[in-house]
């Protein structure tokens, strides 16, 4: 009897790969949130970046004459540029609740109208709110008491008129109608570019407060 030897091969088990790990929900949300944030710390830094490129820009409308323009005010009146012409200078300050500049500005602007400007005044202010919501426009010159005229222009007519691609932004119109001063962005020395451009003495226009004696000081 004759025996086979011949042994039969058997073919190694190929080796298996490991089990793909999956991303938990919290991990996935983790990750677009850092996308998101990224990409809005770019796109803030880009704007900034072009806010204060064109804060050292003249406006190209100075020198043109200013675009005319009707709004409503928040008292429900209707207010027109042209009623100013040949009487008063207008100073037009484009701005919105929720800019954080424009927190700064109005107070120094209501400052400014209190000190100077009076009914014989040959100057008026006119604050052009692009607030889509009026409510908050409303709102906000209640709290800040803004006294000289608020316009609301929510559909942004008057801003794209003026070329306004950032808030605040100021123009000064002569009574001829032709701008004679433009701003992008806020001004620290808003004050006395304003009295210069409305032909007020500097040092009454801004003037510190006034000096009281000294508690016990005999005269």
């Amino acid at each position: 009897m004759i025996l086979d030897t011949q042994t039969t091969e058997v073919a190694p088990e190929a080796p298996q790969s490991p089990p793909k790990s999956r991303l938990s929900p919290k991990t996935i949300l983790s990750i677009a949130a850092l996308i998101v944030f990224t990409v809005l710390i770019t796109w803030r830094a880009r704007v900034l970046e072009t806010t204060l490129q064109r804060e050292n820009e003249e406006p190209a409308l100075i020198g043109q004459t200013a675009p005319v323009f009707s709004a409503t005010t928040l008292d429900g009146r209707t207010v027109s540029l042209a009623d100013f012409h040949g009487q008063k200078k207008v100073v037009v300050s484009f701005w919105a609740s929720w800019c954080g500049p424009c927190r700064l500005e109005m107070p120094t602007l209501t400052e400014f109208y209190k000190k100077n400007h009076t009914t014989s005044s040959d100057f008026e202010f006119l604050a052009v709110s692009i607030d889509e919501d009026t409510k908050d426009a409303t709102d906000f010159a209640t709290a800040q008491n803004l006294i000289f005229p608020v316009l609301l222009d929510p559909k942004q007519k008057v801003a794209n008129a003026y070329d306004v691609e950032g808030i605040p932004t100021m123009f000064i119109i002569d009574k001829d109608g032709k701008v004679i001063y433009g701003h992008y962005g806020y001004d620290a020395a808003m004050q006395f570019q304003l009295a210069r451009e409305l032909g007020i003495e500097v040092g009454s226009a801004v003037g510190s407060k006034e000096k009281t004696p000294r508690e016990g000081a005999t005269e």
